[in-house]
């Protein structure tokens, strides 16, 4: 039988030649790669320290977009609503994401409250056709501007505006059926302007005052509801 000492001295043997030939490969795939091997490493540390610094560059910025937006309702609070509009402007143009839709909707507000509803429409407008923000806000800034444009816009092109959130799967239906029905009035379509108040006005799931407010303008049309 083969002594227990000389198979661990065998063991132990076999091991150190296995490491040196480990060793060997390495040593050989770093004097052929050792320079890629390096830049990849260089790479990769430099990647981390720019996405770090590229983390708290945004950090600041949302922090100077959030200081810069408070001061917007401080001053409004100090009847400085056109100064507030001012900042408010030059946050939209150059803070982060989030803070410029709030900028922009805030200006709007603003804008319709001094009955300036054609500059409002504008900022709605911006917000609707901007594709990078959350189509919730897009779908309102939509109907708001349509509101705000019932009297200036054309009447056609209004109505094609808000088809899209008219469908039942929409949640801004009641309010787009109401900016069709006032469209198709200006158009004298009294029919149309019928059809649509009437499913508003029958509509459980829309708001009770729009409701309301269908059921006595479908009343006023002199007609029917179509079924």
């Amino acid at each position: 039988m083969t002594d227990k000492h000389d198979d661990a001295a065998t063991d132990l043997l076999i091991k150190e030649v296995d490491e040196d030939l480990r060793q060997e490969e390495l040593n050989k795939l770093w004097k052929k790669h050792g320079g890629l091997i390096a830049g990849i490493a260089v790479l990769i540390v430099v990647a981390v320290a720019g996405w770090q610094g590229w983390q708290g560059w945004q950090a600041k910025q949302r922090q100077a977009a959030s200081l810069r937006y408070a001061e917007t309702s401080v001053l409004i609070e100090q009847g400085k609503k056109d100064e507030a509009v001012e900042v408010l402007g030059k946050l939209s143009a150059d803070s982060p994401k989030g803070y410029r839709l709030l900028a922009d909707m805030r200006a709007a507000d603003l804008r319709q409250q001094a009955g300036d509803f054609i500059a409002a429409a504008a900022l709605y407008q911006k917000i609707a056709a901007d594709s990078s923000v959350d189509k919730v806000y897009r779908d309102m800034a939509t109907i708001r501007a349509a509101y705000l444009t019932l009297d200036s816009a054309d009447p056609a092109a209004l109505d094609k505006l808000v088809e899209p959130l008219a469908v039942e799967s929409s949640s801004w239906r009641h309010s787009a059926r109401e900016i069709q029905a006032l469209t198709a009035l200006k158009r004298g379509d009294a029919a149309r302007a019928a059809d649509l108040f009437g499913k508003v006005a029958e509509d459980a799931a829309a708001p009770q005052g729009l409701r309301t407010r269908a059921a006595e303008m479908l009343a006023a049309t002199g007609q029917r509801a179509r079924s």
